[in-house]
């Protein structure tokens, strides 16, 4: 089992629960696919992707729960990401994470998240 990370606004997580399911945000819809992070690739794309953001949570999903709809595809710097290819129905999230945005202007990660 490989755990996965979407990092996301709070309100699209919200208005995903109306329907039961997430599209994906505005890039993922440009893009064709859902941008997913590994653990060890989560720091690094809040950093590039969502800095200085509020209302950001991340979701976390077993990747066995999405049968064959995503791929390990090559993305920034040859690393292999995580794309889900579809809309994820939000009974497949394992936990959700609030990603406060502290005082210094970086996202406080939850502590068991890296531990």
């Amino acid at each position: 089992m490989t755990l996965v990370y979407k990092v996301c606004q709070n309100q699209e997580w919200e208005e995903a629960n109306q329907t039961g399911f997430y599209p994906g945000s505005k890039v993922d819809l440009e893009d064709g696919f859902i941008h997913l992070s590994t653990i060890d690739q989560l720091k690094i794309t809040v950093l590039k992707h969502f800095a200085r953001q509020k209302n950001l949570i991340l979701i976390e999903f077993e990747t066995d729960k999405f049968e064959n709809e995503i791929k390990w595809e090559k993305s920034r710097g040859g690393d292999l990401f995580p794309h889900f290819y579809g809309k994820i129905n939000v009974q497949l999230a394992n936990s959700i994470y609030n990603l406060e945005l502290g005082s210094d202007g970086f996202h406080k990660f939850p502590k068991n998240l890296f531990s």
